[in-house]
């Protein structure tokens, strides 16, 4: 067994390589040698949000508070509420975060492929972000 405690990992702030605004990644647990998944809780403020995006063994998502929004490339955008659920299959490309007017938070769980988690790509642009 193992216990983390609350503040052993330290929250981040979210690279501007990946994302576009104020977004903190606090680690909640990672891969290891008899683990695949790793997980983080993400916070957007309004308007925040990640780069577009993919994972070689998909990504669940599980919203904990505020108002997200969420695509899948080539679909709309769709509305995410505190206690939804989202798969993004693997290598799916997608973006999530905050809406425009509120912020918000969600776990995000995904496994290790031979050392990688996610393929970041090109920012969300205003226009693809405006809906």
């Amino acid at each position: 067994m193992e216990i983390t405690r609350l503040g052993l990992k330290p929250s981040i702030k979210g690279p501007a390589e990946w994302f576009t605004g104020a977004v903190r990644i606090d680690p909640l647990f990672d891969a290891n040698d008899v683990r695949r998944g790793a997980a983080a809780t993400v916070t957007f403020e309004p308007g925040a949000r990640t780069a577009w995006h993919t994972h070689p063994l998909g990504q669940t998502l599980i919203i904990t508070s505020g108002l997200g929004w969420v695509q899948r490339e080539g679909r709309p955008v769709e509305e995410v509420w505190p206690g939804d659920v989202i798969w993004f299959e693997p290598n799916e490309k997608h973006w999530h975060g905050a809406s425009a007017t509120n912020g918000m938070s969600h776990i995000a769980i995904q496994e290790n492929l031979n050392g990688k988690v996610v393929e970041w790509m090109e920012h969300v642009t205003e226009e693809q972000y405006k809906r």
